[in-house]
């Protein structure tokens, strides 16, 4: 047995431990009454923590929900959405904020008035690790850290101590919260994969399958390896025959398939992103020519990889808005 194989048998588990985010940019906002600040759709995680209110969110899915003081949120696919310290404060109020950079990643944003004051500390994350991509697109637009803090009994301290930190500004407070931040989103996505492991079918099924789930870290891990059916079933530890059904039964479709996609998803991101070019995507996915990887890529993507070259990726704006 491969020390791969040996080390867990919980692929889920495998999985977690890949987790990594990187912190594309943090805002600590101070905003007196009336205020409004219009987040665009990004490919990058959101969350916001209020240490202080009045505060409203609006999603198209959900509406308008109100924040208390304490509450994270997470955005796991950064929908668009807004934060207003009232739903009938309809204009954005960004203009008139005071914007200050401190270092390349954080800045704080005050708007003088004076009402009631909201301080919130917002950010966006990127996920490290390409394995919990399908993950992610599987969970809903919000999550709330109380929703699901009584899975986990370090959730709530942490969110008091980032309340502490967020209410009163120190020298080095902005670090201090974005590392609590992304600890806090690893705990909550942890937290809601936990309480949706049940289901019969799908992402999360195949990977917590005791055989599919081992070839899935396998490919997400390495994509540009020689996959074959028969490598796949072999590193499962199934026969041929069993491995294609079973995989096809829980997933929806071939492992050919899958893995066709996680190259192309991946390449596309790496293109518009990451700004790699064609023949580097195509050599670190294991195509012997540019010209076949962009066979592959028109084929699942219905676009040659020059189009996703063009395709905005990072939004490069402060803190996301």
């Amino acid at each position: 047995m491969s020390d791969f194989s040996s080390r867990s048998s919980d692929a889920l588990s495998e999985i977690l431990q890949d987790f990594r985010l990187r912190g594309v940019s943090y805002g600590r906002c101070e905003l007196r009454h009336p205020w409004s600040l219009d987040f665009p759709q990004q490919p990058f995680l959101r969350f916001h923590f209020v240490s202080a209110g009045p505060c409203w969110i609006y999603t198209e899915s959900e509406g308008w929900q109100e924040l208390s003081a304490g509450t994270l949120i997470l955005l796991p696919q950064g929908v668009a959405h807004r934060l207003a310290s009232s739903p009938d404060v309809s204009q954005s109020t960004l203009t008139s904020c005071q914007i200050t950079r401190h270092g390349g990643k954080v800045c704080e944003v005050v708007q003088q008035g004076d009402g009631n004051a909201s301080i919130i500390f917002c950010g966006s994350m990127a996920l490290g690790a390409y394995a919990l991509h399908p993950l992610i697109s599987l969970m809903p637009p919000i999550i709330k850290g109380c929703d699901v803090a009584s899975q986990d009994p370090m959730v709530s301290p942490l969110l008091e101590a980032m309340g502490a930190e967020a209410g009163q500004p120190r020298m080095g407070s902005a670090t201090i919260l974005s590392r609590m931040a992304d600890l806090l989103t690893a705990r909550l996505i942890r937290c809601w994969v936990n309480c949706h492991d049940s289901a019969a079918t799908g992402w999360i099924a195949a990977i917590r399958d005791p055989h599919i789930g081992k070839a899935l870290v396998a490919m997400h891990r390495e994509p540009g390896a020689n996959w074959t059916l028969e490598s796949l079933a072999t590193h499962s530890g199934q026969s041929r025959s069993v491995f294609a059904a079973r995989f096809s039964a829980v997933l929806g479709e071939g492992a050919a398939r899958y893995l066709s996609k996680l190259r192309m998803q991946l390449a596309r991101e790496w293109l518009s992103q990451n700004g790699m070019t064609v023949a580097e995507v195509a050599a670190r996915l294991g195509y012997e020519s540019e010209a076949s990887f962009a066979r592959a890529f028109k084929r699942v993507m219905s676009m040659p990889p020059g189009a996703a070259r063009r395709i905005p990726g990072r939004i490069d704006m402060e803190f996301g808005l």
